[in-house]
């Protein structure tokens, strides 16, 4: 029974392993690079991390505004996940953005950046996830914002 115990608990570890294995360099490094501007309030560095060539000008306000909300505070986890098929179908569209007009994003997003915030004060405690997609460009991961769909 104890060697059945053992078992179970070697194939979850070697299964939470590979999991982690799966990350490459570049998204460790990216992930790392969010995490401590975040906490470090560092809104430069979580900016730097957009893409915004040929951006939607109000699209890339708005995205200024989600990377930096909150800086300074504690992440409780952050991960890039695997796109849905759904999500890589609408990624891939054209989009009805800031003040009606069609957008879409310049470069294929790969991954969705999930970071989850807990928060708490006098008033209680919670918590919030927000997530962003995540492209590649030139070799470097980047949070895509929105551009003019032609």
């Amino acid at each position: 029974m104890k060697i059945i115990h053992l078992l179970t608990f070697c194939f979850a570890i070697s299964g939470g392993l590979s999991l982690y294995a799966g990350d490459t360099p570049a998204e460790k490094a990216f992930v790392d690079k969010y995490k401590t501007a975040y906490e470090g309030k560092d809104t430069k560095t979580l900016e730097s991390l957009l893409y915004k060539e040929g951006a939607h000008p109000m699209a890339l306000e708005f995205y200024k505004m989600q990377v930096t909300e909150g800086a300074g505070g504690k992440i409780a986890s952050i991960e890039l996940v695997d796109l849905s098929p759904e999500e890589k179908k609408k990624v891939e569209g054209v989009q009805e953005g800031p003040g009606g007009q069609k957008t879409r994003m310049p470069l294929k997003p790969t991954k969705k950046l999930s970071v989850k915030i807990d928060s708490s004060d006098s008033s209680g405690s919670g918590s919030a996830t927000s997530s962003m997609f995540v492209a590649e460009k030139d070799g470097k991961l980047v949070i895509p914002v929105p551009a003019a769909a032609k």
